[in-house]
């Protein structure tokens, strides 16, 4: 594949017919590639370099502090190299992962919704600097969601209706080295959100991800049985993307190839561990926890996605012995997403 192409995002997205050509050119790019770049200015960059010196600080902490920061009540917090399991084998990486900061006297914390809780922060610096990095993130998947609505002839708040009050999350992401036993960062995989924008530092030999492949079926991972995991791990047709500096890369993930019936497909990516420590963050631009999306144009209920109920059963598969995964099983809190799935449904 040739070098990705490359994209300016405005400022302001409004529905132009500049916009429109411009959401038309992302679609394409995904259909080919299934993935793009998009730069970032000038003015942004010290926002992702504060972000990335506040997490090497973190990671450089010995285990057992970084271990204090784990939340029983969301999935937010520490994650140990092999504690993430894709397609039931250890994954290499140590993770931090942020989810919605959601204060510990929130009703919806004392309603035992599964996954609200405060994330456990290890201090104030590292909690304002990736907060500052997600909400530049956040501004930018806003534009982008309205310019792929409007490159699908769709109304330019399809997709961020669903976005309202988001539950955007993230995922800041330390690969050790490669060891002569195992190279394995992450197996191969899509993510189960809408919209993906991630970074990589300047290591490289790490991130390949596998474009459409014309005749090949992609799984839907939203469903039980056809979870992507694991999927054409070995195969040909994966794609490495170098580190370019001052770009994001930008993909669909498994809510748009669902709210598209399958006119943007869910990108699948893996990750290799490179010959030194490398550092990357995974941010992912989500619909509310509430939200109840469906195929664009459906008005069938049957095909009804409740975001939160797709978020937690995703957790609950990629960390089995998590301790937040115990507790929502121990104090019955599918329940409680079950009622929530059908109040989402009744108002959708």
């Amino acid at each position: 594949m040739s070098p990705l192409v490359t994209f300016e995002i405005p400022e302001t997205v409004t529905g132009t017919p500049e916009d429109v050509r411009l959401g038309r050119q992302l679609i394409e790019a995904w259909q080919r590639d299934g993935i793009y770049q998009v730069a970032v200015p000038a003015g942004q960059r010290g926002v992702v370099a504060d972000a990335y010196a506040a997490s090497r600080r973190f990671f450089s902490l010995p285990l057992a502090e970084k271990s204090r920061h784990v939340s029983d009540l969301s999935y937010s917090g520490y994650v140990a190299s092999g504690e993430e399991v894709t397609d039931g084998v250890q994954d290499g990486s140590e993770i931090f992962t942020v989810t919605k900061d959601v204060s510990p006297y929130d009703a919806r914390v004392a309603e035992n919704w599964p996954c609200h809780g405060p994330v456990p922060w290890p201090g104030d610096s590292y909690r304002d600097a990736v907060n500052a990095y997600m909400a530049q993130s956040g501004d930018l998947g806003e534009r982008i969601l309205r310019l792929t609505a409007l490159g699908l002839g769709q109304d330019i708040e399809a997709f961020t209706r669903l976005t309202d009050d988001g539950w955007h999350h993230m995922r800041v992401l330390r690969f050790p080295a490669a060891t002569p036993d195992t190279d394995r960062g992450i197996g191969a995989h899509t993510d189960y959100g809408l919209l993906v924008i991630a970074t990589q530092d300047e290591t490289g030999q790490a991130l390949y991800i596998r474009p459409p492949v014309e005749g090949e079926r992609r799984n839907r991972n939203w469903l039980p049985e056809e979870s992507a995991a694991g999927v054409y791990e070995d195969d040909d047709h994966w794609t490495y993307v170098p580190p370019v500096p001052h770009t994001f890369t930008v993909f669909p993930g498994d809510l748009f190839q669902f709210v598209t019936g399958g006119s943007l497909l869910s990108t699948p990516h893996k990750v290799k561990l490179a010959d030194r420590e490398r550092y990357a963050f995974a941010y992912f631009h989500e619909p509310s926890f509430q939200a109840a999306a469906r195929p664009l144009g459906s008005t069938d209920d049957s095909e009804v996605l409740h975001y939160g109920s797709h978020f937690t059963h995703m957790f609950l598969r990629c960390y089995p012995d998590r301790v937040t995964t115990r507790r929502i099983h121990d104090e019955g809190r599918l329940s409680v997403l079950d009622k929530l799935r059908e109040e989402a449904a009744a108002t959708s």
